[in-house]
């Protein structure tokens, strides 16, 4: 169906708030929104396309129908995309990953000698719980901490406290023994409350319930448990210094601290939970459906979707960027909260410091899990095998090759060739290209300058044109690659094939891709081909192609940095090579040269005052 075919029904839909969903022509749903006014918002996507992100166009291309439901509310809109999205994951969507699966730790209070159990599911029944976790192993590491600085019963028997003896546990002091009646109800809840504080972030006072127990069992000569005590509260107070990362000066503050790093279609979001000025936990979580989208967007869906299903929400939200419909998602927290919700951008002082610390891991954490996917052999073949089989390469591309042009309207102008062998970058072999022979902006000419003086040093090419490769280039350029991809749409690859003509290449495959739609070209082949936004294979291009992009823009800017210094300081007359070189020397940029006063200008050797304050108004 056409949008065009949309119109009279945009006529007769609602002004109301409401949910509205997307269908491409199987009937599969492709996206869930709310919207204040569902006309008004339907009618974006199906009037100019103009003003619409790369993935909405392309999305809004495969829509065949549409559906809404209405509600009372702006905020009823938001739980019931919430709730839509978790339950079907449309692919356009911005997503928690596996959310369903994400584990709690669980203490029934109903239970007369209550246990520490591992849960998945969230239950309205009096029980304590603590989570979401971001997975089974995350909860693990916790209950064994837990289990080491607690001695809570892990055995799942009926406790009547007439066993014979106690298990191991009760020997090394792991569990108080209510089996055997060593502790009665009162006592071992007294436990369990421990577990709970110190869960809720309040280690200061578990230990100072911990000592006055000590202090109690000393003046009555036990010393024994006396010493157990204190053995306790030294590994509680162990764990709380680990805890006291950079926060001291948020005082007393119960806040999670949210921050993310963005990937092509996902993004890594990682939370520092901090109870009582004390970071008690982190953990990380996965955004599907992120490409393209703003930061903003993507924060706003992992909040919505974190704390719909969250056991506590703490009073105040530090936040790495502002969120997408702020105002109406505070409300909905304080709703679920019954009190005051604060979310706050991290932006001075003792904040922007601990979200940056929380951005910093985001990345850290994002990098190693593309490394832990370069390291996994079998999803690197996988990513081999697709693409020979989606490009029809004569052979497994183990040699990519991928080349990148950068500049700025033309000047500058640098290029870069980057390698990835068996999907593991080859720093060795990646090579740098400043462009001498063009001149302006054309991108065209530029990657073909790049690629002749790259490929004609092939072994192949050479011996045809009479010579021989230099020994000192053998080893880079003497490989001959198993694809050659070029950063860019069909007119780059167009450039790029005229160039292996001229050299009579015929031996080496190309393709291209496009950066708005990650859309793949090959010579003699209209359509574009299209990889799956999950495919190993598109994965691997990816990565590659955004390593040359970065290999490109740091030689990019290292150019850029000396002819900025170069072009600011020779236009002054009376400053020459060495005065320059004694300048930067003493100030350490152009910058910070232009911020000095003329009394420090003119105190470095060779300066004068009237050269200083020539220095001044040239810069």
């Amino acid at each position: 169906m056409a949008p065009a075919q949309f119109a009279h029904r945009l006529r007769l839909t609602p002004t109301r708030p409401g949910v509205y969903l997307m269908r491409d022509a199987e009937g599969n749903l492709l996206y869930v929104g709310k919207a204040a006014s569902l006309r008004n918002r339907l009618r974006s996507y199906f009037g100019s396309r103009i003003g619409l992100e790369p993935k909405v166009r392309f999305m809004v291309s495969k829509v065949a129908d549409f559906e809404f439901i209405v509600t009372d509310s702006e905020d009823e809109a938001l739980i019931l995309e919430n709730t839509l999205i978790k339950r079907h994951k449309p692919p356009y969507n911005i997503r928690l990953r596996d959310d369903k699966t994400y584990p709690y730790i669980k203490i029934d209070l109903n239970e007369e000698f209550p246990q520490v159990y591992f849960t998945r599911r969230l239950k309205d029944d009096g029980a304590r719980y603590f989570g979401p976790y971001a997975s089974a192993q995350s909860v693990r590491r916790t209950m064994d901490l837990l289990k080491k600085l607690f001695p809570y019963r892990s055995c799942t028997k009926a406790i009547t406290g007439t066993d014979p003896r106690p298990c191991l546990d009760y020997y090394i002091h792991r569990c108080v023994g209510p089996c055997i009646g060593a502790v009665d109800k009162e006592q071992y809840r007294r436990v369990i409350e421990q577990v709970i504080l110190f869960l809720e972030g309040d280690g200061e006072a578990v230990v100072r319930d911990l000592e006055r127990q000590m202090a109690a069992a000393a003046e009555r000569t036990e010393f024994e448990r006396a010493a157990v005590l204190r053995d306790q509260i030294r590994a509680i107070q162990r764990v709380a210094d680990d805890q006291d990362i950079k926060v001291h000066s948020l005082a007393l503050d119960d806040l999670d601290v949210v921050a993310l790093a963005q990937g092509k279609d996902e993004a890594w979001v990682e939370v520092f939970f901090i109870r009582k000025g004390k970071v008690v936990g982190r953990d990380h979580f996965i955004m599907d459906g992120a490409d393209g989208q703003p930061p903003r967007r993507i924060l706003a869906e992992f909040v919505k979707q974190f704390y719909e299903s969250a056991s506590y929400i703490p009073p105040k939200v530090l936040l790495q960027h502002a969120l997408e419909d702020r105002t109406l998602i505070q409300k909905w927290l304080q709703e679920k909260r019954g009190s005051r919700v604060a979310l706050q951008v991290g932006r001075s002082g003792n904040a922007l410091k601990l979200v940056k610390l929380v951005a910093v891991n985001a990345a850290q954490g994002l990098e190693q899990m593309h490394a832990r996917w370069l390291s996994d052999a079998g999803a690197v073949a996988q990513a081999m095998a697709e693409l020979q089989e989606q490009l029809n390469l004569p052979r497994l591309p183990r040699r990519i090759e991928c080349y990148d042009i950068s500049n700025i309207q033309g000047t500058n102008s640098v290029g870069s060739m980057v390698v990835s062998e068996d999907g593991v970058p080859k720093p060795a072999h990646y090579r740098r290209f400043r462009i001498v022979t063009v001149e302006g902006s054309n991108d065209y000419a530029m990657m073909q300058e790049m690629l002749r003086r790259r490929f004609k040093r092939l072994p192949a090419v050479k011996a045809k044109a009479g010579g021989d490769t230099p020994p000192s280039e053998e080893e880079s350029f003497g490989e001959v690659p198993d694809l050659v991809l070029i950063d860019g749409g069909k007119g780059h690859l167009s450039a790029a094939q005229q160039v292996f003509l001229e050299l009579g290449i015929d031996f080496v495959p190309l393709a291209s891709i496009a950066k708005e739609n990650e859309w793949l070209f090959v010579p003699h082949t209209p359509e574009p081909i299209v990889l799956a936004r999950n495919s190993q294979a598109l994965f691997l291009v990816q990565r590659t192609r955004d390593e040359a992009h970065r290999f490109a823009i740091t030689y990019h800017k290292q150019l850029r940095s000396k002819r900025g210094i170069a072009s600011a300081m020779d236009s002054v007359p009376g400053i020459g090579p060495k005065r320059k070189r004694l300048l930067l020397r003493r100030f350490g940029s152009v910058k910070a040269i232009r911020e000095a006063p003329v009394e420090e200008l003119a105190a470095v050797p060779g300066m004068t005052r009237r050269l200083a304050e020539k220095l001044k108004e040239y810069l």
